[in-house]
């Protein structure tokens, strides 16, 4: 996924040299997405720069210290500061022109550029038929663990003018969903 991510924004803006990874320090569910967009960046000869935050304040001066250098982008992690400053995240990325990927779908729709990630709707399906089962007997221990199987692209076009980007329409006809 990490690697998806930073293709996205590579698509929505060539000019983007350098990758922001804006997480929660010290959070281990996110440390693999961490290195695969590391490694991705490298083989794109994109600069990574891990910003981490633990609250408004440091996501202020870190995105604002990010943004003082051109050609940058931002890959905003989903975790407990990112998705309880979401609005703030966002008004940043608008406020320095920064192009940003993220992992949930109302990220986009609160007014993010681009959202990549499991379609969470089809997880609570999911999680909804695990519950039946274990209602009619099924030990949750004997269920296997499911990865998502659907993915959903939301793309902002109302907010890529905002920011002077005209997305290639390769990227807007790929899109699960397009607002304007």
């Amino acid at each position: 996924m990490g690697g998806k991510w930073l293709e996205l924004l590579k698509e929505a803006a060539l000019t983007v040299t350098r990758v922001g990874i804006v997480l929660q320090p010290n959070n281990s569910s996110l440390a693999a997405l961490r290195q695969a967009i590391e490694t991705a960046a490298r083989g794109l000869g994109v600069q990574t720069t891990a910003l981490e935050v633990r609250n408004a304040l440091e996501i202020e001066h870190g995105v604002a210290e990010f943004a003082e250098q051109p050609n940058g982008g931002l890959i905003v992690l989903a975790n407990p500061v990112t998705i309880q400053n979401r609005d703030l995240i966002i008004v940043l990325a608008a406020r320095y022109r920064l192009p940003a990927t993220y992992m949930i779908r109302f990220f986009a729709t609160s007014g993010g550029l681009i959202a990549y990630g499991s379609d969470q709707i089809d997880q609570w399906r999911g999680a909804a038929r695990y519950v039946d089962r274990i209602l009619k007997g099924e030990k949750p221990g004997d269920l296997p663990v499911q990865a998502p199987t659907k993915y959903e692209l939301i793309v902002n076009l109302k907010t890529a003018r905002a920011i002077g980007l005209d997305l290639p329409s390769s990227l807007l006809v790929r899109a699960d969903q397009v607002i304007e």
